[in-house]
């Protein structure tokens, strides 16, 4: 068994020195044909690594020749299917600019925007190249609004807006949890603002209202009262919108003490006319 895994090792290490051997002799070529066909070939077996590298000494020659069009499409695909996704939406993108009446213009758009959203990362890292690739597709339906990439390209729009979505509650939730409350309140006003439909509402609403309660007890006397009634128009919307709401015990807790304290408030105020 040794011996035949010995052999079978051997084999493979004289195929690739062969095949090195042999891609050695394309570079060397002065021929760029030879180079075109050669990238083609390799472009169609998947070798996506020496089709790119002959593509690349040869695209700047064929400039302006009948085989440039096809080749600067495929260079493209040769990033892309490396994973090279800013690289490809590049490329991809320049394909548009350069060969605007192509046949392969309306691929190569969506393939643009695809790189990029390939290259959105998840939803707890910073999501600037999100929006970006949420643009690209966008204008790609706008512009291709009948391609056969659409339902595609729509499919991937949910799927970055889901993930704005989770990076958004994320964020509300961290200004909680580092008791930055005003921070908080603002974050959730504007997560229910945005995503008026979202999952998350509830528990957002849950804790803007434990936020609140938790900003009135520690601010300054002359800012306590204005801030516990803050609290009941709070409880008040959340009971409205989520009745049965898992969080509805807790929530109570917090109004009740911010009535309480609001009488106290009250009390001191008929005391002090």
């Amino acid at each position: 068994m040794r011996r035949l895994s010995g052999n079978i090792l051997l084999i493979l290490l004289l195929v690739a020195s062969v095949s090195c051997t042999k891609f050695r002799k394309i570079q060397k070529s002065g021929d760029w044909k030879v180079k075109y066909a050669a990238a083609l070939d390799y472009y169609e077996n998947k070798d996506y690594f020496r089709s790119n590298t002959l593509l690349e000494e040869i695209l700047p020659i064929i400039r302006g020749t009948e085989e440039a069009e096809y080749a600067n499409f495929i260079y493209g695909y040769t990033f892309y299917y490396q994973k090279q996704f800013i690289l490809s939406a590049h490329y991809f993108k320049l394909f548009t600019e350069i060969y605007a009446r192509s046949e392969y213009v309306e691929e190569a758009a969506y393939m643009a925007a695809n790189s990029l959203y390939m290259q959105s990362p998840q939803a707890s890292l910073d999501q600037t190249s999100t929006y970006e690739a949420l643009t690209s597709l966008q204008n790609f339906l706008n512009k291709y609004p009948y391609s056969e990439y659409a339902d595609e390209a729509d499919q991937h729009i949910n799927t970055l807006q889901v993930k704005l979505e989770k990076k958004a509650y994320e964020n509300a939730k961290l200004y909680h949890q580092l008791r930055r409350y005003k921070a908080a309140l603002i974050a959730f006003d504007n997560f229910q603002y945005d995503y008026p439909d979202s999952k998350y509402n509830e528990e957002l609403a849950f804790l803007g209202i434990e936020t609140a309660h938790e900003l009135a007890g520690v601010s300054i006397k002359s800012k306590q009262e204005e801030r516990y009634k803050k609290v009941v128009e709070l409880y008040q919307k959340f009971i409205d919108k989520f009745p049965n709401s898992k969080f509805l015990k807790e929530a109570e807790e917090y109004y009740g003490d911010s009535i309480e304290q609001l009488t106290i408030f009250a009390d001191q105020n008929n005391q002090n006319p």
